[in-house]
C-alpha cells in the first residue's frame, strides 16, 4: 500500500527543505573556511601563499561580510520579481563564481574581489532559503523547517574546521588553503541541482496572480483539501488587498509594516551583537592571552562548531514546543550571564590552565545557549515577520542589516579588545541587557498561525500599539 497522504506531502516538503538549505551549508561553509585558510594565504608568494598582511588578512575576511550585505538587499528584491526557486538558482552560479575565484586567485586584489562575489551569494542565500522554506512549510511544519536552515549553517562550519584541520595536517602542499576553498563548489553545485527538482513558492506564484499554478504546488505539499482551500482562500484575499494598496514602495508608508521593518532591523543587532561572531572569529586569539598553546587554542574552534551544531538541533526540537519570545527572553539571559562570567574569569583569575579552560568553558556555554535560543529563532523569524507581498525586499533589507551588524563586530572587536581588554566583556553583556528589553517590550509572538493569518495578527497587534 501507498503510505498515507500527509506521509507522502511531509515527505516531498522535506525534500524541498533540503534541497534550498544547500544554499545555508554554502553560506556555513564559506564563513568558517577562511579561519583554516589565512595562515596559509600569510606565507610569501614564492611559498605558495599570497602574502598577505594582518591589514589584508582583515580585508579579505571583511570582504565577504560587505558582499553579503549587498547580496541580501539584491536578493530581497529579485525573489520578490523573479520568485525564491529562481533566485536560489542565480545564487547557485554566483557561489560557483565566487568558489572558483577564490581558489585560482593568483593576487590580494582578485581574492578580495572574488570574496566580495561569493559574500553576494552568501547573503542572497541568507535572506531567501528561509522565506522560501516558510512559504512551502504549512503551519505547524515551519518553524523545525526553517531552523534547519540555521542547522545547515552551523554544519557548514563545522565541516569547514574539521576539514581545515585535516588538511592542515595531512597534505604537505604549500597550495593547501587552495583546496580548503575549492571544496565550497560542491554544495554550490548541490543547490542548483536540487532547485531543478522543487516547485516555486505557491505563496509567490499568489502574490502574481497565478492562482492555478499556486495551487497545483500546494496539492503537491499539502495533505488535505481542507487547508488547501483556506490557504488559498487566503492568499487571494490578501492580494486583492496588496493590489488595492499598491507597490511596496507605498505601503512602506504604512505604520505597522514600517514598525515590522525597524523590529526586523533591531533582530539583526540583537543578534550580531551578543557577540557570537567575536567568539567565532577570534577564540583562538582569546584562548592564547590566557596562557594557552597554539595547537590547543585551534583545537577549540572545533569545539565552537560542535557544540554550536548540537545546540542547533537541541533548538529545533524546542522551537517546536515554545513560543519564539520566550526562547528569545531565555536565551538572552543567559548570554549576558555568561558573557559576564567570562569578562570576571579573564580580568581576575590568575594566569594558567584553570584560567584557559574556564575561559573556554565560558565560550562554550555562550555558543551553547547562543545557538541552541537565539540563532534559530532569529531566522526564522526573517521568514515570517513581514507580509507576503514585500517579503523578499523587506526580509533582504533586515538581513543586509544583521551582516552590516556582523562586520562591526568583527571590526571593532579587536580594536575594544586592544582598548578596554576583559571589560570589552562587561560592555557585550550591557548591550544584551539592552536587546532583553527591546524582545520584551517590541516583539510579537509569531507561533502557531499561517503566514497569511499571522500577517492579519500583527497588522492588528502593532496597530493597537500605535
Amino acid at each position: 500500500m501507498p503510505p498515507p497522504a500527509d506521509t507522502r506531502e511531509s515527505r516531498f516538503v522535506f525534500k524541498v527543505a533540503i534541497a534550498a538549505t544547500m544554499g545555508a551549508l554554502a553560506f556555513g561553509y564559506d564563513t568558517g573556511v577562511i579561519s583554516g585558510a589565512l595562515p596559509f594565504m600569510s606565507t610569501p608568494q614564492s611559498g605558495g601563499g599570497l602574502g598577505l598582511t594582518p591589514v589584508t588578512e582583515g580585508i579579505v575576511t571583511s570582504a565577504l561580510v560587505f558582499g553579503a550585505a549587498f547580496g541580501s538587499l539584491m536578493a530581497g528584491t529579485l525573489s520578490d520579481r523573479y520568485g525564491r526557486r529562481t533566485t536560489l538558482m542565480g545564487l547557485s552560479l554566483v557561489f560557483l563564481i565566487g568558489v572558483l575565484g577564490t581558489t585560482l586567485a593568483p593576487s590580494v586584489a582578485i581574492m578580495v574581489a572574488m570574496r566580495f562575489v561569493l559574500g553576494l551569494a552568501v547573503g542572497g542565500a541568507s535572506a531567501t532559503v528561509p522565506v522560501f522554506i516558510a512559504e512551502m512549510a504549512g503551519p505547524s511544519r515551519r518553524a523545525r523547517l526553517v531552523s534547519q536552515n540555521e542547522l545547515m549553517i552551523v554544519s557548514g562550519q563545522l565541516i569547514a574546521y574539521v576539514l581545515n584541520a585535516l588538511l592542515a595536517h595531512y597534505s604537505q602542499s604549500p597550495h593547501v588553503w587552495r583546496y580548503m576553498l575549492g571544496i565550497a563548489a560542491v554544495p554550490a553545485v548541490l543547490l542548483g541541482l536540487g532547485m531543478l527538482f522543487v516547485p516555486a513558492s505557491p505563496r509567490w506564484l499568489a502574490s502574481k496572480n497565478r492562482m492555478k499554478e499556486a495551487r497545483a504546488v500546494l496539492e503537491q505539499i499539502r495533505s488535505s483539501n481542507r487547508q488547501i482551500e483556506t490557504e488559498m482562500a487566503e492568499m487571494i484575499k490578501l492580494n486583492g488587498i496588496d493590489r488595492e494598496q499598491g507597490g511596496w514602495s507605498a505601503v512602506l508608508g504604512t505604520p505597522w509594516i514600517r514598525k515590522l521593518l525597524w523590529i526586523g532591523i533591531g533582530l539583526g543587532f540583537m543578534a550580531q551583537f551578543t557577540g557570537v561572531n567575536a567568539f567565532m572569529y577570534f577564540t583562538p586569539i582569546i584562548l592564547k592571552s590566557t596562557g594557552l598553546g597554539t595547537n590547543a587554542a585551534l583545537t577549540a574552534t572545533i569545539g565552537n562548531g560542535v557544540v554550536a551544531l548540537i545546540a542547533t538541533f537541541i533548538g529545533i526540537w524546542l522551537i517546536g514546543r515554545h513560543g519564539r519570545r520566550p526562547m528569545l527572553l531565555t536565551g538572552l539571559g543567559f548570554v549576558i550571564a555568561t558573557q559576564a562570567a567570562l569578562g570576571a574569569v579573564l580580568l581576575w583569575m590568575p594566569d594558567g590552565p584553570l584560567k584557559s579552560y574556564a575561559a573556554l568553558a565560558c565560550i562554550l556555554c555562550f555558543l551553547l545557549f547562543m545557538q541552541m535560543l537565539i540563532a534559530p529563532v532569529y531566522w526564522l523569524l526573517m521568514s515570517e515577520l513581514f507580509p507576503m507581498h514585500v517579503r523578499g525586499v523587506l526580509t533582504g533589507t533586515a538581513v543586509a542589516c544583521q551582516w552590516v551588524f556582523n562586520g562591526l563586530v568583527a571590526l571593532l572587536f579587536p580594536i575594544a579588545m586592544a582598548q578596554f581588554g576583559s571589560a570589552t566583556f562587561f560592555v557585550f553583556a550591557a548591550i544584551n541587557v539592552a536587546s532583553l528589553v527591546f524582545v520584551a517590550l517590541c516583539l510579537p509572538e509569531t507561533r502557531g498561525k499561517s503566514l497569511e493569518g499571522l500577517e492579519k495578527h500583527l497588522e492588528k497587534e502593532l496597530a493597537v500599539r500605535a
